[in-house]
């Protein structure tokens, strides 16, 4: 299972919200290529760069700190947040980005999403699926859809998406521990799928579990930050 550290953006520094609550941030590191590079060092390959600006404003606005790490560093980064029109997915490709994550999108937008996967390819792609109870989430949380996670994954399969991470909004930030429940059924609906967790890991144990249930990524955020788990132990389970 790949380990993939989450760095959150506002205003150019590393925050983290608690369930996407924009008055509930937190300012961690006022640098994120000095935190991308400690992850860099521990030797974690991938990284997890949301413009939360962006998500909010519906247009990239972090690209340049995007542009720092993928300059300075050697880590494979997926990058969302306000990819919502050709230039900004550009923009984001341009500044070294591997894969443009895109998520409320998918769900308002099908037909240019499928349009990008066409002219891109799929493996530019990586889906973010925002769930509250079984249903999507969109907007930065701030919408609920009435679709639901399942028909929303096997759409986006069937147009030959490779990755998907899927955030539990009642769990992000809070430290609880992740959903196993609904990875687990995620997993055994779609074994073809690169399923990446996300949101409420806790502690090493909640990650032991993840690779138990055939999870083949997790983001880690807030764990890493508020210092219960040390990267030394996150590059023993990654690979």
């Amino acid at each position: 299972m790949q380990i993939i550290p989450a760095i959150d953006i506002i205003d150019g520094k590393c925050v983290r919200l608690t369930q996407g609550d924009y008055g509930q941030k937190i300012i961690y590191n006022e640098s994120p290529l000095a935190v991308a590079k400690e992850f860099e060092a521990a030797g974690l390959q991938r990284l997890h760069l949301v413009d939360l600006d962006g998500a909010k404003a519906g247009s990239v606005q972090n690209w340049k700190v995007l542009e720092t790490i993928a300059t300075n560093t050697s880590l494979l980064i997926d990058f969302g947040g306000g990819i919502k029109t050709e230039d900004d997915l550009r923009k984001v490709f341009d500044s070294g980005a591997g894969f443009a994550t895109i998520g409320s999108l998918a769900i308002k937008r099908p037909e240019t999403f499928y349009a990008w996967l066409q002219q891109y390819g799929p493996e530019k792609f990586l889906l973010g699926a925002d769930v509250k109870g079984e249903m999507i989430a969109v907007s930065g949380w701030l919408e609920t859809s009435e679709e639901l996670i399942y028909d929303f994954i096997q759409q986006y399969i069937d147009k030959g998406v490779q990755q998907l991470f899927c955030t539990d909004i009642s769990k992000d930030g809070k430290l609880e521990g992740p959903s196993i429940g609904l990875y687990k059924e995620i997993i055994q609906k779609f074994p073809s799928l690169y399923f990446i967790a996300s949101g409420g890991v806790a502690n090493v144990d909640d990650l032991y579990e993840l690779k138990e249930i055939g999870c083949k990524g997790a983001i880690v955020g807030k764990a890493i930050y508020e210092g219960r788990i040390k990267l030394q132990e996150l590059a023993k389970i990654n690979g």
